[in-house]
């Protein structure tokens, strides 16, 4: 999805029309030359938008969701959960008998403890919950030697929480970040990997590491591109405009050039030089 069609789908899910959406940021024809993606906005009318339409940094669904069991019924129920954002709700469902009693092998088992682990993490706030879960959750793949996409989900979930309960990417952290992503090239592609990419960038982001950051998410931006793939490129350009506007405060004409050329490699058009 461009960044136009996920403004255009998180206005109509606020249920706000294009005028009161735009009121006191841009004008009307802007906000709709945006969404039909005629135009591509600066950094700081993003940034304005996504805070206006409630689009945040850490919401991210994925693109193809993971079987915890034989029920298709209950395979749906988690996609549905997830995809809506309902942790809370997902948390006392997989907590339910039915559900636990549906998992059937060491696949479903690693699914089911990493869902539960996103569950305690968005729905609960329980940090501590939600590594062990996943720490479970590897627990279940450790005898495979090759990382399945599931397994990088797992291992760069927890590096980002254990960066946000302790504010620094620590030496285990950097570990789990080195090797979530090694070897991510040569692997079979799914685009759930391109999500491997922006939480390292997110995490480095977190504790203001914004070059290491800004790097990452470009070699994310690369690998995402390069599979002919479009997810999560709406999450990565936020990410962008968020670094790039806490770096502004530098020279503009370097900071105008960079950010240009980081849109340019993520959409492909013309590169835009003004970004006042």
């Amino acid at each position: 999805m461009t960044i136009g069609a996920v403004l255009k789908q998180a206005r109509k899910d606020a249920g706000l029309s294009q005028a009161e959406a735009a009121a006191g940021i841009c004008s009307q024809a802007m906000l709709s030359a945006i969404e039909s993606n005629k135009y591509t906005p600066n950094v700081t009318l993003v940034i304005a938008l996504c805070q206006r339409l409630g689009i945040t940094l850490e919401t991210v669904a994925l693109a193809q969701n993971f079987a915890i069991g034989q029920q298709k019924d209950f395979n749906q129920q988690v996609e549905t959960l997830c995809n809506t954002h309902q942790y809370r709700k997902l948390l006392t469902f997989l907590n339910t008998d039915a559900v636990i009693d549906s998992i059937a092998d060491g696949a479903e088992t690693q699914a089911y403890y990493y869902y539960l682990a996103v569950a305690e993490f968005q729905g609960a706030n329980n940090w501590d919950a939600a590594l062990q879960n996943l720490q479970l959750c590897l627990a279940n793949a450790a005898h495979t030697k090759t990382l399945t996409t599931l397994t990088r989900l797992a291992t760069i979930s927890a590096a980002y929480i254990e960066t946000l309960k302790n504010q620094q990417v620590s030496p285990t952290v950097q570990d789990n970040i080195d090797r979530a992503l090694g070897g991510i090239d040569a692997a079979r592609y799914t685009e759930n990997l391109n999500i491997v990419y922006y939480l390292a960038a997110l995490l480095y982001f977190h504790v203001k590491q914004d070059t290491t950051s800004a790097k990452v998410l470009a070699q994310g931006i690369h690998f995402t591109t390069s599979h002919n793939s479009h997810y999560m490129l709406a999450n990565d350009y936020y990410l962008l405009a968020k670094i790039a506007q806490r770096l502004g405060k530098a020279d503009e004409a370097a900071a105008a050039t960079q950010r240009s050329q980081l849109f340019n490699e993520l959409f492909g058009e013309a590169v835009f030089a003004d970004f006042d």
